[in-house]
């Protein structure tokens, strides 16, 4: 299905790009969101209508992604989590985990925002990349230990590597 992008979407292509996508991948997700519309005569006409409009609304959101990014910079949460005597979890760290985190640290973040290529599953520190807008994003720091006093160590000796 061929569909006029509204806004930037990560390996997809620009805002007023034509792309061809999946007929699933349009209906289920890139409709509902208003992330595309369909490329017809109509909806070309009513998408160069909107461009303008379209396009202050994404620059205000990158501008508020750039603003969050450079709060973020050289942010690191500490999760206490138990764990044997390996250092192996009891569970792991999932994104739903990092989020939390971080809004508790008094950010607005979104889940989806988290990107993770696989959970935590060890004691440590781990970079972790957040994609606050397709072309803005952050990494932070997520340190997994025992106690306060382990996260501590830990924290010391990621930052002499």
């Amino acid at each position: 299905m061929e569909v006029i992008l509204l806004e930037h979407i990560e390996k997809l292509g620009k805002m007023g790009d034509k792309v061809n996508v999946k007929n699933g991948y349009a209906r289920n997700y890139l409709l509902p969101q208003k992330k595309a519309l369909r490329a017809t005569e109509a909806n070309l006409a009513v998408y160069e209508k909107q461009k303008a409009e379209l396009e202050a609304h994404n620059k205000q959101l990158r501008t508020d992604a750039d603003k969050l990014a450079e709060s973020l910079k050289g942010f690191a949460a500490v999760l206490i989590r138990q764990a044997a005597e390996t250092g192996q979890l009891y569970g792991s760290v999932t994104i739903r985990d990092i989020a939390a985190a971080i809004k508790e640290a008094g950010f607005s973040i979104e889940r989806r925002q988290v990107y993770l290529e696989k959970a935590i599953k060890d004691l440590g520190v781990y970079p972790v990349k957040l994609n606050l807008h397709p072309e803005v994003s952050q990494t932070i720091l997520i340190n997994v230990a025992r106690t306060e006093d382990d996260a501590q160590k830990q924290a010391k000796a990621y930052s002499a590597e």
